[in-house]
Formats: C-alpha cells, sequence, structure tokens
C-alpha cells in the first residue's frame, strides 16, 4: 500500500493554547530494519494525552502530536521484522522503544528499561526528531511494540486497552488476581473501569472504592461484586484487612486518610497505584503507616509485550466490552473531547474515530 514520506497529524503548538490543534505534516524517524508503519484507523484519548500538552507534567517538545492508544494497518515492515506481516490489524501503545538487551528487557520488564521511549513526545537518538502520537495519519514503531489485535475485538474498544486496559493488567497479573482473590479498584475512570473488567475475567471478586456513591450503578453493571463510598462514615470498618490487592487509579489524593485506604488489606497484601498526579501532588506516608498488616506499597508502569498479548486475549476470549464513546477525529471535535475529558465528562474512555475522512485512503 502507498504511503507518503512525511505523515500528518493534529498538532498543539504549547500549553497555552492546549486546545487547539493544527493540522501540520511533520517528519517521522528514519525507517528501520525492525520498523513497522502503521495507517491509523482509531485512536483512544488518553488522560496522559491532557497532562502533557496542558503543561501538566512539566516542560515537552512542541509542536506534538499526542495519542498513544492506536489502532490500524500494518502497510509496510522492515526486512528484519518478523512479528508482524503487512495488512494485519495492529495496535501501538505508549511505549516505543528499548534497548531489548538489558536485565529487564530480557525479564518481561521492558517498560523499565532505562532506555525506554514514549510513542510520543521522545526524542530519537542520533536524530532529534520528536516521536509523534495517533492523533495521525500513521506512527512508525518498532515491531516489539506492535500487537496484533484478535479479530474478535472491535477496534475502538481494542484502542483503549493498548495504555489504559494494559496499565491496569499489568499489576492484576503481576500481583496475583484471580479466583479466591478479593480485589479493590480505587476510582471508576478510564483504567479503573478496565482494572474491574479484567479483575472479574480474571475470576476474582472485585469491590470499587470511591468518594461517593455516584458511580455505584456503573460499577455493578460491569460486574462488581461490591462498592465502597469513602464518605460514607467509618467505610472501612466492614473490610479491614480482608483484601488481597488493592490497585488504585486516581490521580487526585485531596483529603485522603491514607491509612484508612491501606487498613482493607490483608497480611502482607499489596496496594499498587497507577494513577499519575500533576505537580507536587502525591501521598505522604510513614513507617507507622504499614505496621498495622504489614503492607506492601508500590507503583506500576504499564506493560511489557507478552501482558499485551495476554490481555487482547483474554478481552477477546470473554468478550470483555469496555465502555467507550466514539468521536470523529478533527479540530473542533479534539479541543471539546479534551476540555471533556479534563472536566472528567466521560463514561469512561473516548476514541477518535473517522480517520479516512480526515487523513484520507
Amino acid at each position: 500500500m502507498p504511503y507518503p514520506d512525511k505523515f500528518t497529524g493534529f498538532q498543539v503548538n504549547g500549553p497555552e493554547t492546549w486546545t487547539e490543534f493544527h493540522k501540520n505534516e511533520f517528519q517521522p524517524k528514519p525507517f528501520g530494519d525492525y520498523d513497522v508503519d502503521v495507517k491509523i484507523e482509531a485512536c483512544g484519548v488518553c488522560g496522559s494525552d491532557v497532562h502533557t500538552i496542558s503543561g501538566g507534567w512539566g516542560e515537552q517538545h512542541f509542536p506534538l502530536a499526542v495519542g498513544h492508544e492506536i489502532v490500524g494497518t500494518a502497510i509496510r515492515v522492515g526486512p528484519k521484522v518478523t512479528l508482524i506481516k503487512e495488512g494485519e490489524r495492529v495496535g501501538v501503545g505508549a511505549q516505543s522503544w528499548s534497548c531489548l538487551d538489558c536485565r529487564q528487557c530480557k525479564n518481561d520488564n521492558e517498560t523499565y528499561c532505562r532506555q525506554q521511549l514514549d510513542t510520543y513526545g521522545a526524542k530519537w537518538p542520533d536524530t532529534g526528531i520528536i516521536s509523534q502520537g495517533g492523533y495521525s495519519s500513521h506512527v512508525r514503531t518498532h515491531e516489539h511494540w506492535v500487537f496484533p489485535i484478535p479479530s474478535a475485538l472491535p477496534t475502538a474498544h481494542a484502542a483503549p486497552m493498548l495504555c489504559a486496559g494494559l496499565t491496569a493488567y499489568s499489576p492484576l497479573v503481576r500481583n496475583g488476581c484471580g479466583p479466591g482473590k478479593k480485589v479493590g479498584i480505587v476510582g471508576l475512570g478510564g483504567i479503573g473501569h478496565f482494572g474491574l473488567l479484567f479483575a472479574k475475567a480474571l475470576g476474582a471478586t472485585v469491590y470499587v472504592i470511591s468518594r461517593t456513591h455516584a458511580k455505584e450503578a456503573d460499577a455493578r453493571a460491569m460486574g462488581a461484586d461490591g462498592f465502597i463510598a469513602t464518605s460514607d462514615e467509618n467505610w472501612n470498618e466492614p473490610h479491614v484487612m480482608t483484601f488481597d490487592l488493592i490497585i488504585n487509579t486516581a490521580n487526585s489524593f485531596e483529603g485522603w486518610d491514607i491509612n484508612k485506604y491501606l487498613s482493607l488489606l490483608d497480611v502482607h497484601a499489596k496496594w499498587v497505584s497507577v494513577g499519575l498526579p500533576e505537580g507536587e501532588d502525591g501521598i505522604k506516608v510513614r513507617n507507622q503507616t504499614f505496621l498495622g498488616n504489614g503492607c506492601f506499597f508500590g507503583s506500576s508502569h504499564l506493560g511489557s509485550r507478552r501482558e499485551a498479548l495476554e490481555m487482547l486475549q483474554l478481552a477477546a476470549d470473554k468478550g470483555i466490552k469496555p465502555w467507550v464513546e466514539e468521536v470523529q477525529i478533527g479540530e473542533e471535535s479534539l479541543k471539546k473531547t479534551l476540555l471533556r475529558l479534563e472536566g472528567n465528562d466521560v463514561r469512561y474512555r473516548f476514541c477518535l474515530t473517522g480517520y479516512e475522512e480526515v487523513f484520507g485512503k
């Protein structure tokens, strides 16, 4: 299939005008032996996109097209590519490169490689070219981070799994989620709703933990076995030391009593945070915080290729259906969609579609 030497994308010029998208051509990095070019058909809209272009996560390289929940067709593969075939429907997530040679990469921990590069906003070594994301016509990515999409998964469902889904799935499987386990999901947002769906698919008993009861009906419609609202008096008492694992997807900790949250964990059980607050916001703990149950407190970053493939197959096999609102990509629709996302006006993930109408066949 033919494709241009330059790609086209909707870029933002800086945080001062982060809701103004401009359709520009840009130069991708040089095509390598292990690279795959993907003609994009859909891209999920992630909270990371807002944090990045609005300046919430600090200085970035502009102009920038964000988007790292990409699904499309592989239209060109490098001469040494063995994992992807031309013409396959494939996905690309938030990471596009690592060294593949360090201890971490060789142990299915490539997302923790010290040389890892993000799908957008990263400076490619020796070129100075800034990687551009999925609000674009095409993306060029090393084959290791290009994933075949099972035929049973609709494109608009698969796309948000490639960041939000994997961010929830990896800590679940790495920390023993399964039959006989009681798992808590803090926050029912884009990542949290995937945490609930995947934890149920893995066979766990799953509770959603939220500030109020506003999302309880949605949580139960997704299969939650229980719901805890932290605005209720003594909300933690009925569940103290009964959870085997809690995944925290919240990105704001205002008004939290972390001691009550951690009191839910059984002895040596784990709390894993995946939400990323802006600025200096975060959780403050003391050593005494962990003494009552000896719980462990940590974090998780994305997931490996192996986990991505397992997750997509699980979703296909179990018929997992995320709650996704499709949006026609374009300057004005991007502005409205990202402003809605910033205001938490989404249930529970956006996915950009209609790429051929904007970028052509």
